[in-house]
């Protein structure tokens, strides 16, 4: 077989990336990296290049050997515009509010780590603000959850005209504001802001037709005095923003420290959580994944409650960053994974039809270095088989420690116990990390499901999730389903498998019980 004319080859290779190359958005780029393939005959490359109408080319080259001679480069080229467009839709979820198109709580706490750092190397001030609006929830229940809504969108905007370039407004949740200033002289600097802000806010709304007047509250923080850490500055922000409310609120209020009502809240819930498990405070309830198709429940999930004989019912929200942050959250946490077991074999010893019970590990719990030897006990003494165990790790989690939660979920897979990726879409996971990751199943978070009727955007994420967990072999499991549309759409979309209040709230044992020996939920 005759050898390729090399000259005749570079030729019709050297017009096609002409062709390319006009229609590339960075020409330049393009042109180098051609030649610096040429340059590495060995060397393979993977680039995925821009074009100027917005689509994207994915291009792969190898080198082409005839007799271990290199007599040219084999070339593929793809459009792969709606998988970028699909991973940038998921990227932008991750980190943005779709309602206000603010950067969340995940994005607005990444940057300011990065200002704390800047801060700290060029010895500036900056401020963190914690910002809610007066009496929303009012305005939400009478005028309805659109006109909520517009309200929002309407606050987002004047919030963001009243900053400059290198601040930032978060929506943390709610009617709830975070705002990052950075580069300050002093704190007049963050007053003044303030000012700005609180006067752009009370100017008129236009709402359904009427004319609303809204004031709001602002709780200020100022680094280094106030807290050197970002977590430090978020509380001490929110604790003087009560303080601006208790004072009557369409104000402001700098952080002192005085304000330590929420401190001490936090010391007694930790005070009285040491003693939680000992005293038989804290209680499981189960919320079932059901199977909409065949009205089946495939799955309970087991949910931490703890049930103060002083306090009352302690939500998981207040007591569960505790149990985090000074290491109760692993005892607990095997507390949790031996009942949840125990009571998964106490059911099917009933002759109960059978299904799995799944249970949340923690950030805490993942770094701990006897994690598999605990779960492979647990499972040991309750005498539960593992495939009937399904342990849900937050996406968050999954990509702290990318190389740990692998190595972890490859023994579980050994073990025969299923896992699930929690709250999917809600962090930075890649379709990439995802196929590294021998889960099981996919929980899209009700975030998505929410707004699902009513926001494509929504609608196109948790289709885009679905198709992916299909190519992937993966179960996909909606969460928050609460109605008649919602479970709809997720069909329409071949999701199967749900859970929500539609179908149940979470239940104590007793109810739980019958409504698995019942087993049937249309």
């Amino acid at each position: 077989m005759a050898i390729p004319n090399a000259d005749s080859v570079m030729r019709e290779e050297s017009q096609i990336f002409t062709y390319i190359s006009k229609l590339v958005k960075d020409p330049e780029r393009f042109s180098n990296r051609i030649q610096a393939l040429y340059a590495s005959p060995h060397s393979e490359s993977h680039d995925i290049v821009e074009l100027q109408d917005g689509r994207f080319l994915e291009g792969r080259s190898r080198p082409q050997q005839m007799h271990d001679q290199i007599i040219g480069r084999v070339w593929s080229l793809q459009d792969v515009t709606e998988r970028q467009l699909t991973e940038a839709r998921i990227r932008y979820q991750a980190s943005h509010d779709l309602l206000t198109n603010l950067p969340n709580r995940m994005m607005f706490s990444d940057r300011l780590s990065d200002a704390l750092f800047q801060a700290t190397q060029n010895r500036s001030l900056l401020a963190v603000m914690f910002l809610d609006l007066d009496r929303f929830k009012l305005i939400n229940d009478s005028l309805g959850h659109a006109a909520g809504d517009q309200l929002l969108q309407e606050v987002a905007q004047r919030l963001k005209d009243c900053l400059r370039e290198s601040d930032m407004v978060a929506r943390w949740a709610g009617d709830e504001f975070t705002l990052l200033l950075t580069n300050l002289y002093g704190i007049e600097d963050a007053t003044k802001i303030a000012q700005k802000i609180l006067a752009a806010l009370r100017l008129d709304y236009q709402l359904e037709g009427r004319t609303l007047h809204v004031s709001s509250s602002i709780g200020i923080a100022i680094y280094p005095a106030d807290g050197e850490d970002g977590e430090t500055l978020l509380k001490n922000a929110d604790a003087a923003l009560y303080r601006a409310k208790d004072g009557g609120r369409n104000g402001y209020s700098f952080y002192t420290s005085t304000l330590n009502s929420e401190a001490t809240e936090w010391l007694t819930l930790e005070n009285h959580l040491h003693y939680a498990l000992e005293r038989q405070e804290l209680m499981l309830y189960y919320q079932p994944q059901v199977d909409v198709v065949t009205g089946k429940v495939i799955q309970m999930e087991a949910l931490l409650r703890w049930q103060h004989p002083d306090i009352g019912i302690v939500a998981p929200g207040r007591f569960i960053p505790i149990a985090e942050e000074n290491g109760l959250i692993v005892p607990i946490g095997e507390w949790v994974l031996r009942t949840a077991c125990a009571q998964n074999f106490a059911w099917q010893s009933a002759g109960l039809p059978p299904v799995r019970v799944g249970v949340n590990l923690s950030a805490r719990q993942i770094r701990e270095p006897n994690l598999l030897e605990t779960i492979e006990r647990v499972l040991q003494e309750t005498e539960l088989h593992p495939r009937y165990l399904e342990l849900e790790i937050t996406e968050t989690i999954v990509m702290k420690n990318v190389d740990r939660t692998c190595m972890i979920l490859d023994e579980l897979h050994q073990m025969g116990v299923s896992t699930a990726m929690d709250d999917f879409g809600t962090g930075y996971s890649s379709l990439g990390y995802l196929k590294k990751f021998p889960f099981h199943t996919l929980k899209i978070d009700q975030s998505f499901v929410r707004d699902l009727n009513t926001d494509p955007n929504d609608k196109a994420i948790v289709a885009a999730i679905v198709a992916m967990g299909k190519v992937l072999n993966l179960q996909l499991v909606a969460e928050g389903v609460e109605t008649q549309a919602q479970k709809h759409s997720l069909l329409s979309l071949d999701c199967e498998v749900m859970q929500g209040y539609l179908f149940s709230r979470p239940l104590p044992i007793e109810a739980a019980t019958q409504l698995l020996a019942d087993q049937s939920i249309k």
